[in-house]
């Protein structure tokens, strides 16, 4: 067999072995120094078995990996999130929101859509959004009559907005193995992330519309005579604090006026802050919340040490080219290869969970951006819209599943599934949009950065 036969044999056996269920970081790293053993092997100049290239290729990578800027905001991020998770205000403005928004079909899930929203804003965590929101938000759409697949698409889609919202975790690790400016990424994911937001707004007031038995309005007994003083005062204390911080973070990197690791610092002290404000910090929770960060964080940088030593090695085999003569041969335009990428990503959402694809397999179609002339950084909003389907479609579906363990025991998964469907389409239709409309993505970064 030549190199780049062995290089997709390679790619192969990867993929085979993961779907079997092993660990996906510790796969990488075992494959590439076990391929990379015999891309590397120098009978003349081996001494002994650890004389081999690869290893000084794996350590190369890990130390890249651990020294890199970006990557340093990823544990500040989380830290922030999950801080804010704990501090006591997404029940507050679920509740407020709620009330402001009575008047409309299906009020409820409007207001849980907005309140996923805004705490995406906060947090760029899905699991967080979807379990806390699980808790908050869907017991009260069953108590006030909505349908269970009905209140269940919509925790699902709300919460995977969190990673395309910044500060988007995603949006991070996508700018550190694409080399694109978190910053320009940031700035380029604002106006697309709230037009998603948007359309599942539209869908939702439009479907109790067309069928009020899903989402029945509120009685009055259930909205009950709330004094104007009372909800504008609720607004102000659950609102205004997490604009504030949401606005210090997001407008110091967008602004420059810090770095995303400064400024994820910052969002880190001011969560810590609102913590302490709203007299929600505990030992307890300090604790879980720096673990969780911790362990979310070191999970991406292995997988980014596998996924570098893998590409490495796959590259040096031939194996990168060989896709990339492969490609080319095809005679795509620009649009039917931004189609056929697109719909790999797709169905690599149903096996995988978005940090493999993004880490694994995206960079394989970075490299033919440039033959046909396509912009990495609204290749990588494409990307970030695409993954949202990868958290409601089986058979990984994390959204549905970060759902099904706090929802009450007679909820079915089925009956998830079947409520996140929907959603899919205005996702679709986003993409569609983002093809047709560029600049929803690119007006920002060029607005601001020129």
């Amino acid at each position: 067999m030549t190199d780049p036969q062995i290089a997709i044999m390679m790619l192969g056996i990867f993929i085979l072995v993961i779907m079997l269920g092993f660990p996906i970081a510790f796969t990488l790293m075992a494959m590439g120094i076990g391929f990379g053993y015999y891309a590397y092997y120098d009978p003349e100049r081996m001494q002994t078995i650890f004389d081999n290239r690869v290893f000084d290729l794996f350590v190369n990578q890990t130390y890249s990996v651990m020294s890199n800027d970006v990557l340093t905001a990823i544990p500040l991020f989380l830290f922030m999130g999950y801080i804010v998770e704990r501090a006591n205000i997404v029940d507050r403005l679920f509740y407020t929101l709620n009330i402001a928004a009575r008047a409309l079909p299906g009020s409820m899930a409007v207001a849980a859509l907005a309140t996923c929203a805004l705490f995406a804003t906060a947090t760029g965590i899905v699991g967080a959004v979807v379990t806390l929101m699980g808790m908050l938000a869907f017991p009260a759409m069953l108590k006030a009559r909505y349908d269970t697949s009905f209140a269940a698409g919509v925790i699902c889609a709300g919460g995977c907005l969190g990673i395309l919202i910044p500060p988007s975790i995603m949006l991070i690790v996508y700018g550190a193995a694409a080399s694109v400016s978190v910053v320009k990424l940031y700035a380029a994911a604002l106006i697309p992330g709230f037009m998603l937001a948007g359309l599942y707004m539209v869908y939702v007031v439009g479907r109790a519309m067309l069928n009020p038995s899903i989402a029945p309005k509120p009685t009055e007994e259930e909205v009950g005579h709330m004094p104007t003083g009372r909800v504008v005062w609720l607004m102000i204390t659950s609102f205004v604090p997490l604009a504030v911080l949401i606005l210090s973070v997001l407008g110091a990197i967008l602004f420059g006026l810090a770095t995303p690791s400064e400024a994820a610092a910052i969002g880190a002290l001011g969560g810590l802050l609102l913590a302490v404000v709203y007299r929600s910090l505990t030992w307890e929770r300090l604790r879980e919340s720096v673990y969780l960060s911790v362990r979310t964080s070191a999970m991406v940088c292995w997988l980014f040490v596998g996924s570098w030593v893998f590409a490495s090695v796959f590259s040096y085999l031939g194996g990168e080219q060989l896709v990339k003569e492969f490609v080319l041969s095809l005679d795509l335009t620009p649009l039917t290869f931004l189609i056929m990428a697109q719909l790999i990503i797709f169905l690599l959402g149903w096996p995988l969970e978005w940090s493999e694809i993004i880490i694994i397999f995206v960079p394989i179609f970075l490299p033919l951006l440039p033959e046909f002339g396509i912009d990495p950084l609204f290749f990588g909003i494409l990307v970030a819209l695409n993954l949202q389907t990868s958290f409601m479609t089986p058979p990984m579906a994390m959204s549905a599943y970060y759902l099904k363990g706090v929802a009450p025991p007679h909820v079915r998964l089925v009956q998830i599934f079947r409520g996140a469907f929907p959603f899919l389409g205005m996702v679709l239709l986003s993409i569609v949009l983002l093809y047709i409309f560029p600049e929803i993505a690119l007006y920002l970064p060029e607005a601001i950065y020129g």
